[in-house]
């Protein structure tokens, strides 16, 4: 479990990556504006800080400046989308910087990939009445471990990370095989299928006409 610092002042999405970051498994603080932040910041260790730029009080830059001797890992999260924009968040000393809008299995996976430069790296997702260990490459199961190739257990951390969320089936084509989609859906759709019988997940990955694939849960 992370403890989690959001600053983001528009609050349906401060509550939106609350409830994701939650259902993960991390303890989340909402802050609305650059002085509460830097009072919880103050007072409280975190683990990471997902900071919007354009926040009331202190903006996004300012507060990372306070930040910066806490060594707290910090990701931006803004609008400010422009080149110059992200080299001057990553110059200031951001990990990492993600605009809007943005998916929020992007956001789980940066999140995982900084806390894993940092040694706290994601190591388990539980879905249902699945355990996966991410480090072991394995599923667990009513305490058995499930036979997954290896682009099935791709897949299966995929579905997991962006969990309710529609998945186009070329961008999962893309994330999983590593390679351009060529408008082939038989190799994908046969992956999902094993995956449904070995998993019994028949009623949980849901497919989405025109579109692709979402896990139900």
């Amino acid at each position: 479990m992370l403890k989690i610092l959001i600053v983001e002042d528009e609050r349906a999405i401060s509550n939106l990556i609350d409830i994701n970051l939650t259902s993960e498994g991390h303890h989340c603080t909402l802050a609305y504006d650059g002085q509460v932040a830097a009072d919880f910041i103050e007072k409280e260790q975190f683990d990471l800080i997902l900071l919007d730029i354009m926040l009331p009080e202190v903006d996004g830059y300012e507060l990372l400046e306070y930040i910066k001797p806490t060594s707290t890992p910090v990701i931006f999260i803004t609008a400010k989308g422009s080149l110059n924009d992200r080299i001057k968040g990553l110059k200031l000393g951001a990990d990492d910087y993600l605009v809007k809008p943005f998916q929020i299995g992007e956001l789980l996976a940066r999140v995982e990939a900084v806390m894993r430069r940092y040694g706290k790296g994601e190591k388990q997702l539980v879905f249902s009445d699945v355990t996966i260990n991410t480090n072991a490459r394995q599923a667990v199961k009513n305490g058995h471990i499930i036979d997954l190739t290896v682009k099935e257990f791709d897949l299966l951390v995929e579905l997991v990370r962006n969990k309710n969320v529609a998945l186009y089936r070329d961008k999962l084509y893309e994330k999983v095989w590593k390679e351009d989609f060529m408008g082939e859906t038989r190799t994908l759709d046969s992956h999902i299928q094993r995956l449904r019988k070995k998993l019994g997940w028949e009623g949980h990955i849901k497919t989405v006409f025109r579109i692709g694939y979402r896990l139900e849960g």
